[in-house]
């Protein structure tokens, strides 16, 4: 994948979050001369950095060149980052760059940035517009392809808040440009909604009309209206609108994967933990077969009690650890702990039925039954010990609609319906078979099941569902 990232104009904290969340996964950063030392601090470590940077007289690459280096490593299946001063699209030859991409097949994305036309007036205490001044600002390039100095009235006019004014737009335009002059009107830009039409700008009203555009809307009038350089069209997810209900900090890596795939992305946090202080109080850790561990919240609630109480993780001793899933796997190998077991199910169901003996459990105080069960079934002897709650998140704001929800527990699901009472036509997605079952229960018709409980299986569902 391919991204033309925007870097603002030089203060990293102009840098976008979703700017900054694609660089962070980058395999390879070709960037200009104009990114700040701020930006660049934040390329991951280990990625190839490549200076593309150009000044007037000396080109470290030419235009040509970092396109085919951009295509070639591209192709080597690496994630590959444009990162361009300011805003890609703003006389920094990322529409270039965008058909280059076309024409080689491949797939890319757009990360618009913080313009320095807008953004360094504004730094200075400088408005580009004011009601009491100017009604309007016309961004020029100094010099053209050819270092000439441009015709000025070859230009591109944007306007906002237009369409309910397009009669008039339309008749104050064909003063001065060709009633065959590209336009489009774009509503509802940047979100799943997302709705392009291109017309003339002697066609205008007729096309805000017969369409019923509605704000809000951008309309541009001039030749570069009339270039398609459709990136998320292609996008697996484009047009799609999904929301996330895990709890808030657990779900930004699906999220941009996702996004990545052309999703409009909610965070929508159904659910909140909080850790059971002195849970551990009076508990002997010694003695056990197993110790086990349902969430990667359980592994962090666990820690976090044992330094709380000024215990380590000796007491635990020869005991052997079993995990439900990858991710609890790698939150107790940060913590120097190695997993001796984990269920090709991700549940505690069948987590339950892989253990004998002695078996001492932590769990969310509110956690599902069946693990009570399958234990009673399979272990020995069985302690659990609840070191966290779930509790439900009153949500401030609740969207109108989505397409698809993302439940990733029981409790995601119960949160969801404690809070809303619509929505039950979207297609669930649920992390495992209790998860869907409770979104059955709380109404969902449309249900998709992961085939395993890790994010990139949910993004897989996802996707399938379309």
């Amino acid at each position: 994948m391919i991204w033309l990232v925007g870097a603002g104009p030089g203060d990293a904290g102009l840098l976008t979050l979703r700017g900054r969340e694609v660089l962070a996964r980058a395999d390879i950063v070709i960037y200009d001369r104009l990114v700040s030392d701020g930006v660049l601090a934040l390329i991951p470590e280990g990625a190839e950095m490549i200076d593309a940077g150009k000044s007037s007289g000396s080109h470290t690459l030419k235009q040509r060149d970092i396109e085919a280096l951009m295509i070639d490593r591209a192709l080597s299946g690496k994630n590959v980052v444009r990162l361009k001063g300011g805003d890609p699209f703003m006389f920094g030859r990322g529409g270039e760059e965008a058909e280059a991409l076309i024409a080689a097949g491949l797939a890319f994305g757009v990360v618009p940035g913080v313009s320095s036309a807008l953004a360094v007036p504004a730094y200075a205490g400088i408005p580009a517009t004011h009601r009491d001044y100017c009604s309007g600002a016309s961004i020029f390039t100094a010099h053209d392809r050819d270092n000439l100095i441009p015709d000025f009235t070859d230009t591109s006019s944007i306007f906002l808040m237009g369409v309910s004014h397009a009669k008039e737009l339309q008749e104050r335009l064909t003063e001065t440009l060709s009633p065959g002059t590209p336009c489009a009107v774009i509503q509802d830009g940047t979100t799943s909604g997302q709705r392009v039409f291109r017309c003339s700008v002697g066609s205008l009203h007729d096309t805000v009309i017969t369409n019923g555009i509605t704000p809000p809307a951008v309309i541009i009038a001039g030749k570069a209206a009339g270039l398609n350089l459709d990136w998320r069209g292609n996008l697996p997810l484009n047009g799609k609108r999904v929301i996330i209900t895990r709890p808030s900090g657990r779900g930004e890596r699906l999220a941009g994967m996702l996004r990545d795939a052309g999703a409009e992305v909610i965070m929508m946090p159904t659910i909140k933990t909080a850790v059971i202080h002195h849970a551990l109080d009076g508990v002997n850790l010694s003695g056990y077969d197993w110790a086990g561990f349902t969430s990667v919240t359980g592994v962090d609630a666990f820690f976090e009690l044992l330094a709380e109480s000024c215990r380590d993780i000796r007491e635990l001793g020869g005991t052997k650890i079993a995990a439900i899933g990858q991710a609890t796997a790698d939150a107790l190998r940060r913590h120097g702990l190695k997993t001796d077991y984990m269920p090709e199910i991700f549940d505690g169901t069948h987590m339950a039925e892989g253990l004998s003996g002695n078996v001492l459990m932590f769990r969310a105080l509110n956690g599902s039954a069946e693990i009570d069960e399958a234990l009673r079934k399979h272990a020995k002897n069985f302690v659990q010990v609840c070191i966290y709650r779930t509790d439900y998140v009153k949500l401030t704001h609740v969207p109108k609609f989505t397409d698809i929800i993302i439940f990733t527990s029981a409790s995601t699901v119960r949160g969801f319906a404690e809070n809303i009472n619509g929505m039950r036509e979207a297609q669930a997605v649920c992390i495992g078979k209790q998860t869907a079952h409770e979104a059955e229960r709380a109404g969902f018709t449309r249900i998709r099941i992961a085939g395993r409980a890790t994010e990139q299986d949910l993004y897989s569902a996802v996707v399938s569902c379309l």
